[in-house]
């Protein structure tokens, strides 16, 4: 019922730009003409193109049957495609939809075209509205291009620990035109994809190890290398310190008040804060206890008494 309704659409607008084009005909050969007159005209030019008439309406059913068929292969070639590839399926069901929407308008376009509607109006109206569209829809293009981006080449996934887009927390979603965060303090972040592909992309998951950087500082008058030893002693009673990369305990930096040591071991990304927090904990109190302090910044300030006038 569907394709005969769209068939006797397709036949009355032939029939209407026929009789147009006869109304022309007469209007250019005489005066205007009575209602009766303009109908005899209409009913001689569809006798005499009856048979070309035909020809064309059954030349454009084919073309939009045959070419609504090839559009629909189309669109699903590229949804197989994209869902062997592993594409997320809502990206792949949008693009479905949106090739064969614009390859039916081409059919419908070349349809009416073979029928002798000027189409060329139809082609101008269609760009001057995409351009509206697009000019409107900037913002939302860029995030939608964007979002297709991320899903294509993945710079990170459901679950990694990033920074981005000026949010930090763990991705919990990837969509067309977002990507939502979960941050640590469990708050719901929706970031745009064009900012999160508009700067820098820090992914603390994807290599599943990071590396906790503490700085300790101990006084000048204590003895250096035992500070060390027990710095280390921390280090390899935590189970969660992994042996490699092997951590470094070094002396960086003759501060104001302190001899600074870095303090970098590596764990698994999951235990990152936990480790820091605790060995951070643990080194002073096993500082205290072997008789090592940790000073606090001071200074010396020298009074002068001025001469008596």
């Amino acid at each position: 019922m569907k394709k005969l309704y769209l068939l006797f659409l397709i036949a009355i607008l032939s029939v209407s730009v026929f009789a147009a084009e006869a109304t022309e005909e007469g209007a250019a050969e005489s005066q205007p003409q009575s209602v009766s007159g303009m109908v005899e005209s209409v009913k001689t030019f569809v006798a005499e193109n009856g048979v070309q008439f035909l020809i064309n309406l059954v030349s454009a059913a084919v073309i939009f049957l045959i070419g609504r068929w090839v559009a629909r292969c189309v669109a699903g070639l590229i949804k197989k495609t994209m869902d062997k590839a592993k594409v997320d399926p809502t990206l792949s069901k949008f693009v479905k939809n949106l090739t064969y929407s614009l390859l039916l308008v081409f059919v419908v376009i070349a349809a009416l075209g073979r029928l002798g509607v000027q189409t060329g109006s139809f082609i101008a109206i269609i760009g001057a509205a995409g351009l509206a569209v697009g000019l409107a829809l900037q913002g939302s293009l860029s995030n939608f291009a964007a979002g297709v981006l991320m899903i294509i080449f993945k710079p990170f996934r459901v679950g990694d620990f990033i920074e981005a887009g000026g949010a930090m927390g763990t991705v919990k979603e990837i969509q067309i035109f977002n990507t939502i965060l979960n941050t640590p303090d469990n708050k719901r972040v929706i970031v745009p994809n064009a900012q999160v592909t508009g700067g820098n992309i820090v992914n603390y998951s994807v290599n599943g190890t990071r590396r906790v950087d503490l700085v300790v500082g101990v006084s000048y008058d204590d003895d250096l290398k035992k500070a060390g030893q027990v710095i280390e002693s921390v280090l390899k009673a935590d189970n969660r310190v992994l042996a490699d990369p092997a951590y470094t305990v070094a002396v960086s930096e003759l501060a104001d008040s302190s001899v600074n040591f870095v303090v970098r071991p590596w764990v698994n990304g999951s235990d990152y804060w936990d480790v820091y927090f605790d060995l951070t904990e643990k080194i002073k109190v096993s500082l205290e206890e072997n008789g090592l302090s940790i000073p606090f910044p001071q200074r010396d300030v020298h009074m002068i008494s001025a001469p008596a006038s």
